[in-house]
């Protein structure tokens, strides 16, 4: 069975396809579960088009996704091999997101299914990123704690088995995707500026500046990052545009490095709350080389072990909604649609799912 996904929540437009031969009772959380195969994937990021704005646009983007998913289609299905119709499903991200955005990926998913009469799927991104590892040379095996930090979101979830999820811990504001980038901005660095931190980073010294750890002693699983960028701001507003720049390697560490203990102390004590073994971490902040290195040498300490996607499964994708849909139909909880009429959810939370 040939499943085709496509990404449109926000500033990427992703396109992939996925096939799978074997159907599993809901039951079955073994780790001799088949996973569905990764045949080809295509991706546009409209980082480049959203830079002169430092942030992104979301009529830019609409329109920018309508342009690319068609020629991102084509250049999937001639790397798969491929032909069209024997695409079995097509599945889309239905939220969270920009309305707009994923309004245009729902819009030509759906168009495309009711043309060639396939059933028609609506995907939630997050359960795409909370997937995706199993995309990966190492995928985990249920039951897990998944730690999501993608884009405006930061979680932690208790995942029991496909579509049993139970909420841990979340941001009461801003998330962690958010502190890197609204941190680097303060640096003067540009859109998005969680990436180019982290590489700055790499020169600087983490323990020149103290910054502060919200919550990270609360007892807590929840996260909060609002007051590390009002301590950032604090801090560069008492500096002259010469010292900021002369301590931006140790500014941009010592900020990284508030940012993943915290992520990593709650992590932990997720998996002592839960007495699981195995860490999924998920999203964009996840390719994070500091966050990595001290979640795989915490959990090895603590006997358990830590899954990550690949590097460019960390981005928003196609391939994650189309593993989704494929995983929804294994695990029988979904099977698609033929009411080719749809909707879309920008704000939606993942815990709704739960069976």
């Amino acid at each position: 069975m040939h499943i085709l996904g496509i990404e449109s929540s926000c500033d990427e437009s992703g396109v992939a396809l996925v096939k799978f031969d074997q159907f599993n009772s809901p039951a079955d959380t073994s780790s001799a579960v088949k996973l569905p195969q990764l045949l080809s994937h295509a991706l546009h990021t409209q980082i480049e088009m959203h830079q002169p704005y430092g942030g992104v646009v979301p009529e830019l983007a609409s329109r920018d996704h309508i342009q690319r998913i068609i020629p991102l289609l084509d250049q999937v299905l001639q790397a798969s091999g491929v032909d069209i119709h024997q695409v079995d499903l097509v599945a889309y991200t239905k939220g969270p997101g920009l309305a707009g955005a994923l309004l245009v990926g729902a819009g030509v998913a759906v168009s495309l299914a009711a043309s060639m009469n396939i059933p028609v799927l609506g995907v939630h991104h997050l359960e795409g990123h909370l997937l995706s590892p199993f995309l990966s040379a190492d995928p985990p095996s249920f039951p897990f704690v998944c730690l999501l930090v993608s884009g405006g979101h930061t979680q932690l979830m208790r995942v029991q088995s496909m579509g049993q999820y139970e909420l841990l811990g979340e941001s009461v504001d801003d998330a962690a995707g958010e502190a890197f980038d609204k941190s680097a901005k303060l640096l003067g660095l540009d859109y998005p500026g969680g990436a180019a931190l982290s590489k700055l980073a790499l020169l600087g010294d983490p323990k020149a500046f103290n910054f502060p750890r919200p919550l990270m002693h609360s007892g807590r699983l929840d996260f909060s990052f609002a007051g590390l960028k009002t301590s950032v701001l604090t801090q560069v507003n008492k500096m002259s545009a010469q010292q900021i720049e002369a301590s931006k390697h140790d500014l941009a560490a010592s900020i990284q490095a508030a940012i993943v203990d915290v992520l990593v102390k709650k992590s932990i004590a997720a998996l002592k709350q839960t007495q699981l073994k195995t860490l999924v971490v998920a999203g964009g902040v996840g390719a994070n080389s500091l966050l990595r290195q001290n979640l795989i040498s915490e959990c090895a300490r603590l006997g358990g072990k830590v899954h990550f996607p690949e590097l460019y499964l960390c981005t928003d994708n196609g391939a994650m909604i189309a593993m989704a849909a494929a995983m929804r139909l294994q695990y029988g909880i979904e099977s698609g649609t033929k009411n080719y009429s749809f909707d879309v959810k920008p704000r939606w939370s993942l815990s709704a799912l739960s069976l």
